[in-house]
């Protein structure tokens, strides 16, 4: 073992082993009246006065050892390590008193007065005294030296002086006892430090397992091998309600459990439940986690580790937090944020569980609502007033909700509700009917007033006979036939609706293929000039050759296109091909083409019409781009800007269907135009009806006045032309008077020519005029 230096120990056990030093005070005196009884003893036999000296000396110098020990006591004792190291000096000074004392009985008994009884009580003395030596002096190294050297020098300085050589070794061997009792002390004072600071380690060691185990946040109990409560934490006192700790110590797993249920915290079932999962996985070995909710709203993990020989252990966490945050988490993922009804996904999770459960042949129903024009709820009053007119929706469907009656949030404006066990379609359309009226009527959003309008589709089926993903396409299909006919109303789904989807998607299809295949051709409208009868101009129409349908009428596969978002790419193929058709004509016809809306809500348009008249060579004021009033609806400032742009490259800008929107003539003025076509509803009855006539003239004379060429669109009759030639006057008309349209070299063959009825036309002009 490693000596400990008096300078190498810490101040608190130097400070105590001072104190050692002052322990068994009133031994000290007693040993002082058996030396002084013993000296007197030796006068007594041997006659000699000088044994009552030494008598005497000893009894005095024991007591002023004694005296001075009883001072440390009745004094502050040890505050810091100064305090100790003044009383270790107090203490050597009168302790090497008493030890010189001693040793000079012992030089007076071998030397000065010999005596063979008083050697006797010498050796006894000394042996008597250096046993104290390393057994009460240990924690002074000091003392122990000193003490012994002031005992053994005059011990064995009699012995020497004797003479005789027996003597004279006996005398220096003294010097290995010396030596000897020094070692001695130094072990017992070394084994003694290593077992003050193994304590004291040991002590912290438990402060600070005490402290840890009674902060730590989770709870603790150790389990003996008996099954009772070996060491419990402040947290787990805490959750058993008690004061402390130290009351859980003897308990069994079953009494704390029996003791949650006399608080209130757990049912008897859990508790028995929790008793018996606990103790099979300590018994088994097993680390397991046990997740317990408290009466009181608070829920705790339980976790065990192995028992067997060693401490079962069983924590416990409060994861109140963990598990309301995981059930915010769940109720996300499975419910609509805005309104609260189930999902998308957790709608179908619903269902199919539905389904999956009871007679395979009953019937079940599904239907989606869908708001009518909700998006111009969104576009003119912003998003918070359509997501209000949405809960409000919600509110009304969450209403009809039951057992068997699931409501949904879809997505956006979208709902579903499933119905099972329906008696039979009458009853299902009863149900609808009733859910369709209660959505009926007004609502206030925001100061807002606004009624809910919204149209339905459903489907009513056999659970063994579908699932939801094809009652959710039927449904939708149905959907789809009640927005085509009007809005506002529901339809059940019927088969010949899944055939016409089928084809929609099928022509869907080969029209996008048609479209990349260049395989659409383009036709020219003939316009011609009311003052000559001949070709000025032509509008550019697009077809399509189905190759199993046949010719497809662009009523049909324009707006497939505009769904598609391919709409702009039949519009570049129209402005290359026109162009290019248009260079190889007379330099007077010019060409007309018609761009979509969505054409003007990119940039891009411009960049494609330069393009197209690079490519082609044509003259820019020979192409004429004809926008409709639905273009300036979406976006009016930015086709404001497109048209701009396409008028600096010298191209003629045309209002198409003039007439037919709500605030047409402020275009006149605001726009660039160069033309107008009046749409061919106002011809429809301007031979018979006077106010039909002079709407139109008024609106081509607003329009000739502001500079603007005008064209008269569903020109089919003579008759017609004849009331146009005579009181309208337009610059140029088009329709099926002059024929269907034509294909390029039609055009280019006809651009001489002069309508048959072109005299005709003349003679009633000047027949007008007389």
């Amino acid at each position: 073992m490693k000596r400990t230096k008096p300078g190498n120990i810490p101040a608190d056990v130097y400070i105590q082993f001072v104190r050692s030093l002052f322990n068994s005070v009133h031994t000290v005196l007693s040993g002082a009246c058996i030396h002084a009884f013993l000296a007197f003893l030796t006068f007594w036999k041997s006659g000699y006065p000088i044994y009552a000296e030494m008598a005497i000396l000893l009894l005095i110098v024991g007591i002023w050892r004694y005296v001075g020990m009883l001072k440390f006591y009745r004094s502050e004792q040890i505050i810091d390590e100064s305090d100790a190291q003044r009383w270790e000096k107090h203490y050597i000074f009168r302790g090497s008193a008493q030890a010189f004392s001693l040793g000079l009985f012992c030089f007076v008994a071998f030397f000065v007065a010999r005596d063979h009884f008083a050697e006797i009580v010498a050796v006894c003395l000394t042996f008597g005294s250096i046993v104290t030596v390393a057994g009460r002096n240990y924690g002074s190294p000091r003392m122990v030296a000193i003490f012994s050297a002031c005992f053994l020098t005059p011990y064995g300085l009699g012995l020497v002086l004797r003479g005789d050589i027996a003597h004279i070794l006996l005398g220096i061997m003294t010097i290995p006892f010396f030596l000897i009792i020094r070692s001695t002390a130094s072990q017992i004072r070394e084994v003694l430090f290593s077992a003050v600071i193994g304590h004291r380690t040991a002590k912290q060691l438990a402060q600070r397992f005490d402290r840890a185990l009674n902060t730590m946040p989770h709870g603790l109990i150790m389990l003996n091998p008996e099954g009772q409560v070996a060491v419990a934490n402040s947290e787990a006192a805490h959750l058993m309600l008690t004061a402390s700790p130290d009351r859980l110590l003897g308990r069994s797993l079953k009494s704390l459990m029996a003791r949650g249920v006399a608080a209130g915290l757990l049912s008897r079932k859990d508790a028995q439940f929790a008793e018996t999962q606990l103790t099979r996985a300590l018994h088994e070995g097993r680390d397991r986690k046990l997740l317990l909710s408290f009466r009181n709203g608070r829920h705790f993990e339980f976790s065990t580790r192995e028992g067997r020989d060693e401490l079962g252990v069983i924590t416990f966490e409060d994861v109140t937090a963990r598990v309301e945050a995981e059930e915010r988490v769940r109720f996300m993922a499975r419910y609509d944020n805005l309104t609260g009804l189930a999902n998308r996904a957790y709608f179908n999770e619903q269902v199919m569980e539905a389904m999956a459960s009871g007679g395979r042949d009953r019937l079940c129903g599904l239907a989606v609502f869908d708001l009518d024009d909700f998006k111009s709820i969104n576009d003119t009053l912003g998003h918070p007033v359509g997501d209000g007119l949405i809960y409000a929706v919600a509110e009304r469907l969450a209403s009809f909700a039951s057992e068997d009656a699931k409501v949904s949030r879809f997505g956006g404006d979208e709902f579903m509700i499933f119905f099972d066990r329906i008696a039979d379609e009458a009853d299902f359309k009863r149900n609808l009917d009733t859910i369709f009226q209660g959505l009926q009527g007004e609502v206030d959003v925001a100061g807002h007033c606004l009624r809910i309008q919204c149209s339905a589709g459903a489907v009513l089926d056999m659970v063994g006979e579908t699932d939801v993903d094809s009652m959710i396409v039927k449904a939708d299909l149905a959907l789809y036939k009640a927005k085509d006919q009007g809005k506002d109303s529901w339809r059940l789904f019927e088969t010949a609706m899944d055939a016409a989807f089928r084809n929609r998607q099928i022509m869907k299809a080969d029209l996008r293929s048609a479209v990349e295949a260049r395989e659409l051709r383009v036709v020219y409208q003939p316009i011609v000039a009311m003052d000559t009868m001949r070709i000025a101009s032509c509008e550019a129409l697009c077809r399509w050759d189905h190759p199993q349908l046949g010719p497809i009428s662009p009523a049909i596969f324009i707006p497939l296109a505009e769904e598609m978002g391919i709409i702009s790419e039949i519009s570049s193929f129209m402005l290359a091909a026109a162009c290019a058709e248009c260079a190889k004509w007379p330099d007077p016809i010019t060409v007309c083409i018609n761009l979509s809306a969505k054409d003007f809500r990119d940039h891009g348009i411009v960049e494609k019409v330069r393009d197209a008249l690079a490519a082609s060579g044509l003259a820019p004021r020979r192409l004429e781009i004809e926008v409709t009033e639905t273009a300036l609806l979406d976006d009016k400032s930015l086709t404001r800007e497109y048209l701009g742009e396409l008028k600096a490259l010298g191209v003629r800008i045309a209002l198409d269907d003039f007439g037919t929107g709500y605030s047409s003539l402020s275009y006149l003025h605001t726009l660039p135009l160069d033309k107008v076509k009046i749409d061919r509803s106002f011809l429809m009855d301007v031979v018979r009806n006077e106010r039909s006539l002079q709407l139109l003239r008024g609106i081509a004379d607003l329009s000739r006045s502001l500079g603007l060429v005008v064209t008269m669109e569903g020109v089919e009759t003579f008759e017609q032309l004849k009331v146009l030639a005579l009181n309208v006057k337009p610059d140029l008309v088009q329709g099926f008077l002059f024929g269907s349209a034509l294909t390029a070299s039609g055009i280019e063959t006809m651009s001489s020519t002069v309508w048959p009825f072109g005299s005709e036309i003349e003679n009633v002009r000047r027949s007008s005029r007389r």
